[in-house]
């Protein structure tokens, strides 16, 4: 029995790829792309074999027998293998962190009981072909249109649907599926969505339109089973159709046509840890790689595709009304809350018409993005506030729970009963949060029905699915809800919104902020009024409570004006040379002391010559201390990508060699700055 060597992608954080000896016959050698069991620094881990050689520049004797190959599941393909070899080589990361964290659980485990079992259930099932739909609504002429260039493009084809809230952009892609599954018969399809609480209302209305197709699903709330089981009916081909969350992205399809990504501005795209990939931006090289159409949604597009879209890179399809007859976008009306400062957080402007709905029959949304009861408790006395010992942060009453929660740390404490600093015992909540409008909206109705919907009370899995189940059958008469009830939901009985405390995003440092604020305020906007008017012909409408009603950002939201806005934001960017005219990559350093953090963030920024790249100075991030942890950031800029990209390479050699102490991360194309 002869040997061959396998190179194999572990997950480590620097150099991932290593060589392993295999005992084979010629015809019998593993395939690159197939997974191999390893021993690597006494523990068992799963590595993908990246190329099968004869000989390496490693002694013999000081290579390690590779321990099992699991020959049981079809290699991963030269096009996955090109997608992670992008994904590693942009994202600055090696290999094996890219590839490995990609594929479930259960297929990385040492043992194969999972696996075998997963491949015998998907052996038992039938191959489908069928992807003819059933119940194909007729298309007004804008969403045919759409639908049409969308299902007929070929070749790499980037497609950019613009259109207003309400106005059928999920019927657009369900007709263009149809065209791409009816033509193709092996075809699939990729579909992402930025939260994972908007893939049960889409996954049904899939299953619905679509009986015939196998649907897989992949986000982090299926259980290892589940996934595993998903991500095999992908891999096999068997699922015509991949509904899933960024993670998604990474999916094996070896028979994608056509990708879809739905709310394509959603910041929830980009992943903040570990490997910090922008699952959008990596869509697009997908569908590049593969000469095959891909379509960017939303109401709100991210800046970068309105840019693209604008400059001719991009196809612009736009849906400019409303897809159900009769049914018009919401009248948006500032409320100045220094003139009518109202009660308990909410205007008398607002609270009239919450009664007026409740008379109606009609139900409310109520938005507000901050979760908890207050988001600090003080000492009226001495000034004392409830800081996170932990982290620069305050400590966010919950009382229902009886709790002050950090938000950033999880660190709780029990609700002090006098100040810690001068004993006084009238401690006073300031502001307010989700919990503390519910409460007040109970005292002033105690006949409506109150939901509220945000991360504290949807913790139980599968209790978000219930809590939007709930507003949908009419149940609910006022929802207040955080982020999670402001997109892809389609309420039918729901005609007003009242947006509470938007104003502090307007004096954000982050440049970003005012291009997400006024998407989270259309998006929210949206939600009403999205089907025809009611018998009485009374339109539905949208009050924002604002102190700075002059503000031209309200101005683009009253009028739904994203055009001009987005027009304004950009030729702001270009003239302050920020993205998307200037790339740029961010350093971030944690250590102990914040002095440790910002020493090596100075050593970095002199290491070397970086002509063509500016490199600001280090300074402490906005939210500096995080678990006892402090934090600092360096910011590299250029205007031009590839030149950043090969400083990275040069840049990041050099900062390995400096042995430091630090923890440090670099994150390309950063969100949060």
């Amino acid at each position: 029995m002869t040997h061959c060597i396998l190179q194999l992608a572990l997950d480590t954080p620097l150099n991932s790829c290593f060589d392993y000896r295999w005992p084979c016959a010629p015809q019998e050698r593993p395939q690159v792309g197939q997974l191999a069991l390893v021993n690597f620094a006494n523990r068992d881990m799963m590595g993908l074999i990246v190329a099968v050689k004869d000989d390496t520049d490693v002694p013999l004797d000081k290579l390690k027998d590779a321990l099992a190959v699991r020959s049981q599941l079809a290699p991963l393909s030269p096009r996955w293998l090109a997608l992670a070899a992008f994904a590693a080589d942009y994202y600055q990361r090696p290999l094996g962190e890219v590839a490995l964290p990609g594929l479930p659980k259960n297929l990385r485990a040492a043992g194969t009981v999972a696996l075998d079992r997963a491949l015998k259930k998907m052996a038992k099932l039938e191959q489908t072909h069928d992807g003819a739909p059933v119940d194909m609504p007729a298309l007004n002429a804008a969403q045919q249109i759409a639908a049409d260039a969308i299902g007929g493009a070929q070749g790499f084809t980037p497609l950019l649907l613009y259109g207003v809230t309400g106005s059928g952009k999920t019927e657009v892609y369900l007709q263009a599926c149809a065209q791409v599954l009816a033509r193709e018969q092996d075809a699939q399809i990729l579909i992402l969505v930025p939260e994972i609480n908007l893939t049960p209302q889409l996954e049904g209305n899939i299953r619905t339109r679509f009986p015939g197709v196998m649907l897989a699903t992949l986000h982090s709330s299926l259980s290892e089973g589940e996934r595993g089981l998903h991500w095999i009916a992908a891999h096999q081909g068997r699922a015509r159709i991949v509904l899933g969350t960024r993670l998604a992205i990474l999916a094996s399809l070896p028979n994608l046509k056509l990708i879809v990504i739905d709310e394509e501005h959603d910041p929830s795209y980009k992943q903040q840890e570990g490997l910090r990939y922008s699952a959008r931006d990596l869509a697009v090289w997908r569908a590049r790689q593969l000469a095959i159409p891909i379509v960017l949604g939303s109401a709100t597009p991210s800046l970068e595709s309105w840019h693209h879209a604008q400059s001719g890179r991009y196809r612009l399809l736009e849906l400019r009304e409303r897809a159900v007859r009769d049914a018009v976008l919401p009248t948006v009306r500032l409320i100045d809350m220094e003139r009518d400062r109202g009660k308990d957080g909410l205007s008398a402007a607002l609270v009239a018409a919450l009664k007026l709905r409740l008379e109606r029959g009609e139900q409310s949304l109520l938005f507000l993005n901050r979760r908890g009861y207050a988001p600090v408790i003080s000492c009226d006395a001495c000034g004392w506030i409830s800081n996170c010992t932990r982290c620069t942060s305050f400590m966010v009453l919950h009382k229902p729970e009886h709790r002050l929660r950090c938000h950033h740390c999880s660190l709780e404490l029990r609700i002090p009963r006098h100040c810690p600093t001068c004993g006084n015992v009238d401690l006073q909540p300031l502001g307010r949060g989700t919990q503390r409008v519910e409460e007040g909206l109970q005292l002033l109705f105690p006949q409506a029905r109150i939901l509220r919907i945000d991360a504290d009370s949807t913790r139980l899995k599968g209790s978000a699915q219930a809590a939007f189940d709930t507003v949908h059958r009419g149940e609910v008469d006022i929802l207040i809800g955080t982020q999670m009830v402001a997109k892809g939901h389609d309420f039918k009985k729901l005609t007003l919104v009242g947006i509470l405390n938007p104003d502090t995003a307007l004096f954000s440092q982050d440049y970003r902020a005012s291009e997400r604020l006024f998407a989270q305020l259309m998006q929210v906007a949206g939600r009403a009024g999205r089907a025809a008017r009611n018998e009485g012909g009374n339109a539905s409408e949208v009050l924002v409570q604002s102190r700075y009603v002059s503000h031209p950002l309200y101005a683009a939201v009253m009028h739904h004006d994203y055009d001009r806005f987005a027009g304004s934001l950009l030729a702001e960017r270009k003239q302050a040379m920020l993205p998307p005219f200037m790339y740029q990559a961010l350093l971030r350093a944690e250590a102990p002391l914040l002095a440790n953090a910002i020493a090596f963030l100075e050593a970095a920024r002199d290491c070397m010559e970086h002509e063509g790249i500016t490199i600001n100075d280090p300074i402490p991030m906005t939210m500096t201390r995080v678990y006892n942890v402090d934090r600092a950031q360096l910011l590299l800029e250029s205007p031009s990508r590839p030149a950043l990209q090969a400083f990275l390479k040069v840049w990041l050699a050099a900062l390995r060699d400096m042995k430091s102490r630090v923890k440090w991360s670099l994150e390309v194309d950063p969100l949060d700055i």
